[in-house]
């Protein structure tokens, strides 16, 4: 399974780092990572953006959620039944953001180990043979960052872009004159306290890692935001209980149905 994972994922990455360090103008290591960040990123386009999209759809129903909650009280039963079925009326699957994370995670687990190797000057050995060895790799990344330590600025900017990604998908505090509100205001407080945990998390492991490993990181979480930022600027449809009238009978009647467009 290993030797799989390094002859499918991690020794190509490998290859492709520094393959594109060799032939970048200079040879500059952190012009390769964004490169090597940008093909990883479209690579990882569909997943990413069927994830996001996922995502955008729940946080699109989360109002409806919470008329369901007020309505069924403390029903739990009911509030089952019915939110599920209002996700089967807006073709949702609540797990389905996870799939493609987990299909992403090989890959980027790859990626994290080739830019460990391959900062430094070792492991030549896992070169193809159409690749020319560079007999060294200098990291110094733009004349003075060196990617191979650790950089503290590198780890604030980390942060403080895995901050903004976590704020987009925060939803927003309901109101308490809610029913729900209790648990729902539960369940925000937690979220904000995730909203400063992540990015506190991410500089301090971004001050144990190699600069590249920051910068890498750092690179994915701001074009992980503007990916974002594009899907949830459209207005996702949502279907709701006044968009059909009357309902088909067995007869083949013609029925009539009302569409109403999303909200601006």
């Amino acid at each position: 399974m290993v030797s799989l994972f390094n002859t499918i994922l991690y020794q190509p990455i490998y290859n492709l780092l520094i393959g594109a360090y060799n032939i970048i103008p200079g040879q500059d290591i952190g012009l390769a990572i964004i490169f090597i960040t940008i093909v990883v990123k479209i690579v990882l386009l569909p997943f990413s953006k069927s994830a996001l999209k996922s995502q955008k759809v729940m946080q699109d129903l989360q109002p409806k959620l919470d008329e369901l909650k007020a309505k069924c009280g403390n029903d739990k039963e009911m509030l089952a039944k019915e939110t599920m079925k209002l996700y089967k009326e807006n073709k949702v699957n609540p797990l389905s953001s996870c799939l493609p994370l987990l299909i992403q995670l090989p890959i980027l687990i790859a990626v994290y180990r080739a830019f460990q190797v391959g900062l430094t000057s070792e492991h030549f050995d896992l070169l193809y043979p159409f690749v020319q060895n560079p007999g060294h790799i200098n990291s110094i990344a733009f004349g003075f960052l060196d990617m191979a330590k650790a950089s503290f600025p590198l780890a604030i900017l980390s942060g403080l872009a895995q901050y903004v990604q976590t704020e987009m998908l925060m939803a927003k505090k309901p109101k308490a004159k809610d029913k729900g509100a209790k648990d729902e205001a539960m369940l925000a407080s937690m979220n904000k306290s995730m909203q400063y945990f992540m990015p506190f998390m991410t500089i301090i492991i971004g001050m144990s890692l190699p600069a590249g490993l920051t910068f890498y990181w750092f690179l994915t979480t701001v074009l992980t935001v503007l990916q974002q930022k594009f899907i949830f600027q459209k207005k996702l449809p949502v279907t709701t209980e006044a968009q059909i009238k009357n309902t088909p009978n067995e007869t083949g009647e013609k029925i009539e149905v009302e569409i109403i467009p999303p909200k601006k």
